[in-house]
């Protein structure tokens, strides 16, 4: 399990002094353990939970970076970037844009999109699918130039 490899990555940053990765690991772990006491004692954390958790601190991390870059703190939108880099490894693969493309087509073609109409639901049974292997903006930018092309 992924809360596994995270509590074991966690530990080997301790050895090795490693306070850039220990300080987002941390971070990281305490998220999971808020969700956890949300959740309740009994509930089990699944990897699908530890990705949406990743992908929020993730975008997190994004915004703020564009921030401190638009405000001239250079030195801290590199940090942010840096949890990045370190929190990425635990999410799945991204798709590639054929793949994406690919996926959209064959979904567009079960759910008969024909038109722009059709956005939210071909947008909704997509997501579905990939299950966070594609950014929603990004799938959202595929999906529109999709509909656009079948109706030009």
């Amino acid at each position: 399990m992924l809360t596994q490899d995270i509590t074991h990555d966690l530990t080997q940053a301790m050895k090795d002094r490693n306070e850039e990765k220990l300080s987002a690991l941390r971070m990281l772990k305490a998220e999971l353990q808020k969700f956890q006491a949300d959740k309740g004692k009994d509930y089990t954390i699944t990897d699908d939970d530890v990705h949406t958790i990743i992908r929020r601190l993730v975008k997190q991390r994004k915004e703020a970076a564009e921030q401190y870059s638009a405000g001239g703190a250079k030195d801290r939108a590199d940090a942010e970037l840096a949890e990045i880099k370190i929190l990425e490894p635990y999410l799945p693969a991204q798709l590639t844009d054929e793949k994406l493309a690919e996926i959209i087509s064959d979904v567009a073609k079960e759910i008969n999109a024909s038109s722009i109409k059709d956005m939210g639901k071909l947008m909704k049974s997509v997501m579905q699918k990939i299950s966070g292997q594609a950014d929603g903006s990004r799938v959202k930018n595929k999906v529109t130039e999709f509909l656009n092309k079948i109706t030009a």
